[in-house]
């Protein structure tokens, strides 16, 4: 795969990127839009995707980007394969998400992953990152019950508050107490790949969504485990 050539981060806070995308019609996006969809927040190239609708023909697939020339060539990719169930968008998640989620088919989000995102380190740029508060109450407001959401980085810190900011919310319950040591999906990213092939440890975590009546009978797991 030819690659196209990209900045390496951009700026969300940027003015160009808080206008809120127009949601596509998703009746000509996917070839059956009923099947349970599976949403990749900050898909990058997206070739995680491109690999999972081919292997689960039986999910529809949805990239969220930043960075337009990336949305552009992996849709191009998909095109090329004749996937009818993968569709990369072009958006900032944050100012974006609600309305793209509203205009999907009725209890159709079941899965929602946000691997490996922009660590932003610098304090004065963590506003920055992409999992704010408002994603995870539209994530939420939108997620099937038992729906989960599949979180991963290589920086502790970024892991840390992805988990935590949605294990605060009351909707939400971690799976299991410490960190996973194996990542559940059967495709693995290719910054997963390279970090664990330089013996450094990727930190993972699962929640499940749960109905808004049983919620408060759930606390918050409190973890500070090493990953395995």
């Amino acid at each position: 795969m030819a690659l196209v050539r990209i900045r390496e981060h951009v700026n969300p806070l940027s003015r160009k990127f808080q206008t809120i995308v127009q949601p596509p019609d998703w009746q000509t996006v996917y070839a059956d839009p009923a099947q349970p969809l599976h949403l990749d927040i900050g898909c990058g190239r997206g070739r995680f995707l491109l690999q999972m609708a081919q292997i689960q023909p039986q999910w529809n697939f949805l990239g969220l980007e930043i960075r337009q020339p990336l949305v552009d060539q992996a849709n191009q990719w998909k095109t090329d394969r004749g996937l009818t169930n993968l569709f990369y968008l072009f958006c900032n998640v944050n100012p974006s998400l609600r309305s793209l989620l509203a205009s999907l088919p009725t209890q159709n989000l079941q899965k929602v992953t946000i691997q490996f995102p922009d660590p932003w380190f610098k304090r004065k740029h963590q506003k920055r990152r992409v999992v704010q508060p408002q994603v995870v109450n539209d994530l939420a407001d939108f997620l099937v019950e038992g729906g989960q959401v599949f979180l991963q980085s290589d920086v502790k810190e970024v892991a840390e508050e992805m988990r935590d900011r949605f294990a605060a919310h009351p909707c939400f319950q971690l799976t299991e107490p410490d960190w996973l040591s194996d990542n559940p999906l059967p495709v693995p990213t290719e910054r997963e790949l390279s970090t664990l092939g330089r013996g450094e440890p990727v930190y993972r975590a699962r929640l499940i969504k749960q109905s808004r009546s049983s919620s408060h009978t759930h606390p918050t797991v409190a973890i500070d485990a090493k990953p395995g």
